[in-house]
């Protein structure tokens, strides 16, 4: 195993409402599970090092690490994200120190 250093995008997805994910619409539970498809193949692909919801005092957002060697190159790798459709997305550098194998 050895250290890596790589630029990568941490992106943070917001809902457009302040009671989501608690009260989803049948079409958003659709949409969402869509989403979930969609990283899942991200991480499966290696493209992504982690993704999940994150619960904290100020709600439940959404949260990612994708490998992008920039934030052009990040948005369209999650052009196709279906929950861009409930979201809205922001995008930060950052240099990823991981383990790998």
């Amino acid at each position: 195993m050895t250290n890596k250093f790589k630029l990568c995008y941490a992106v943070k997805s917001s809902s457009n409402r302040p009671d989501f994910p608690n009260n989803m619409t049948e079409e958003e539970k659709l949409i969402m599970q869509a989403h979930s498809e969609f990283w899942d193949k991200l991480l499966l692909d290696g493209k992504a090092l982690v993704t999940g919801p994150v619960q904290d005092s100020s709600g439940t957002y959404g949260f990612a690490i994708v490998f992008s060697e920039s934030e052009e190159a990040a948005r369209e790798l999650l052009k196709d994200d279906p929950a861009q459709k409930l979201s809205v997305y922001h995008y930060s550098p950052m240099l990823a120190n991981y383990i790998s194998e």
